[in-house]
């Protein structure tokens, strides 16, 4: 079964307020087996608008990574998160 990750590109307007959203996607990152592959750090912009923030998240299968979004617990974390950062995530399927 094909591994699926989530592709997020994320600009962070209060820092401060968005480690409440961390904190609370947390239980639903553990419980379907999330793996940061990255999680912020350099990047190099080579094509495109680039955000400051950029991970990738590796699930067991897309059907994980679908679970982990439509979660209860992540979609009280997104409400956070919506407060305090905006951008674009995807969910890929791994080769």
């Amino acid at each position: 079964m094909p591994k699926g990750y989530w592709i997020a590109h994320i600009d962070v307007e209060d820092a401060e307020g968005y480690k409440g959203y961390v904190s609370t996607a947390k239980p639903a990152f553990e419980r379907f087996g999330a793996i940061f592959l990255a999680r912020g750090g350099p990047f190099h912009e080579l094509e495109g608008k680039a955000r400051g923030r950029n991970v990738v998240i590796e699930f067991p299968s897309v059907q994980h990574a679908l679970d982990c979004y439509n979660s209860p617990e992540y979609q009280a974390a997104k409400a956070i998160r919506r407060q305090y950062a905006e951008g674009e995530m995807l969910i890929v399927e791994g080769a």
